[in-house]
């Protein structure tokens, strides 16, 4: 065992973690970025032009920029949604967005290894230690820290370990193939634009997806019914599509939360972020964004612990969170609840999205990650409509 003692590890580094150890080594803490390496998480890559602006992001990650997104209904209708002049959705590659963020963290002091986490052990000193072994089969070995912060995706092993009730977040099982994007756009398929199947054949509970990458394009489905096939869906929609003849990089699945913990830390010294924490926006899976935001209030708190001594100034990260984006998560879980649950009501969800209204609301909050209040009859007008839609009593149109 080392006999250093860092201020804080970070075990987990995708977005929430890389973002965490970055914030903690500018704010002057000795940090250990803890993370396995060779995974990389399936994801549709999408991310809001404010994330470049709130994290220093520069925009040549992006692989693609999309500019209107298709909603396709269970009867085959479709709804064309076009971002128009306030923005764009901006498309990234997991396996380089998330590298560029773990090499900044280390440029900005963080030390960095590659290990698999095993358990936070205590003895009679004040600071936990974190045990993990380099390689497979290898020794154990042990880190001292003042403090943990867990960052290690859903079903956390530090959340598991350090929380209760942890163990039981319910989640969406997301599955995708990264294919070479064809080469020329159709009907089925354009370079700008991300399509989302609302279909209870693809999904029986939440939704499938393709998404432009440039040179490449995630194909694939979310849910949370175990004896559902995500790779049959996937299959049957690159055929559907013409996309089977597309070559395929590589194959991807992990689990999703879809509803942020009740508690993120043990009152003591171990606080989680992102998935481990469970903050993925229901209804659309978004998670970069807010495993960004998550992982920068986890650090702000664990600074804030650093510096005082105060176990209590970790629990301020997961109230700031949902002061700022609680009450977009609630809308949103309530959306899928009742949406995503028969193909007639996914009909009617294609159907609403067809007003410009909830177009122009949608996108607004979308860009700028909080419901939008300078047009306050149009939320009224989008409730009586949604009200309408969700009761059958506004008439289909095709």
């Amino acid at each position: 065992m080392t006999e250093t003692i860092y201020d804080a590890v970070v075990i987990g580094g995708g977005p929430a973690g890389a973002t965490a150890a970055t914030d903690l080594a500018l704010a002057g803490h000795s940090v250990l970025l803890l993370e396995r390496g060779g995974r990389i998480k399936p994801c549709g890559g999408a991310v809001p032009p404010r994330l470049l602006e709130d994290f220093d992001v520069p925009k040549s990650l992006l692989v693609a920029r999309a500019r209107s997104a298709r909603m396709i209904a269970p009867s085959g209708r479709t709804v064309d949604m076009p971002v128009g002049e306030i923005g764009f959705v901006g498309m990234v590659d997991r396996e380089d967005f998330d590298e560029w963020l773990r090499v900044r963290a280390v440029e900005c002091g963080a030390e960095r290894m590659t290990a698999t986490f095993e358990k936070i052990e205590r003895d009679d000193q004040p600071h936990p230690l974190v045990a993990f072994r380099r390689e497979r089969g290898g020794p154990i070995e042990k880190i001292r820290t003042r403090c943990v912060i867990g960052a290690d995706g859903a079903r956390s092993a530090v959340a598991k370990q350090a929380l209760p009730n942890a163990s039981r977040v319910k989640c969406v099982f997301a599955y995708h193939e990264i294919i070479k994007s064809p080469a020329n756009d159709s009907e089925s398929f354009d370079a700008d634009r991300c399509d989302v199947f609302y279909q209870g054949r693809l999904s029986p509970d939440f939704y499938a997806w393709v998404f432009p990458h440039g040179d490449t394009s995630s194909i694939g489905v979310g849910s949370a019914n175990k004896g559902f096939s995500l790779r049959g869906a996937v299959a049957n929609m690159r055929g559907d599509l013409g996309l089977d003849r597309c070559e395929t990089v590589r194959r991807e699945g992990a689990p999703i939360p879809l509803k942020p913990l009740k508690k993120w830390d043990n009152g003591r010294d171990v606080i989680v972020a992102g998935d481990a924490a469970g903050i993925v926006a229901p209804a659309s899976g978004e998670g970069i964004y807010y495993a960004m935001v998550g992982g920068r209030f986890s650090a702000e708190a664990a600074s804030e612990f650093l510096k005082t001594g105060e176990a209590k100034a970790l629990t301020r990260a997961r109230s700031r969170f949902m002061k700022e984006h609680g009450r977009v998560f609630w809308i949103l879980g309530i959306m899928q609840y009742f949406w995503y649950s028969s193909d007639k009501r996914r009909e009617r969800f294609v159907s609403m999205c067809d007003d410009k209204d909830v177009q122009q609301l949608t996108w607004q909050a979308y860009m700028n990650k909080k419901l939008v209040r300078s047009k306050p009859m149009a939320h009224v007008k989008i409730f009586f409509k949604d009200t309408a839609h969700l009761l059958g009593l506004r008439a289909e149109t095709s």
